[in-house]
């Protein structure tokens, strides 16, 4: 049971991660949430019930879904107001 008010996500809950964090390990990587969730610095996670989430990187994205500018996107200089490379 949660003793934070709010009460943190439950594990199965899309904001999983939002629950705060009971233990941290920094230096292994990992830390232990409030609703037994463990969350790894790669992004992957263990759930309770010992099924496991692929980490989900920023950087996993495809072309499309990243920012102008990212790696992998070519930026006519002219558009950023360069004149000369």
């Amino acid at each position: 049971m949660c003793p934070h008010t709010p009460p943190c996500p439950a594990p199965s809950a899309p904001d999983r991660e939002a629950a705060h964090t009971v233990v941290s390990h920094p230096e292994q990587g990992w830390s232990l949430l409030c609703n037994g969730v463990v969350i790894f610095e790669d992004t992957g996670e263990l759930l309770p019930d010992g099924a496991s989430i692929a980490p989900h990187r920023p950087t996993d994205l495809a072309p499309f879904d990243r920012p102008v500018g990212a790696p992998g996107i070519r930026v006519n200089p002219r558009c950023l107001g360069l004149t000369t490379l």
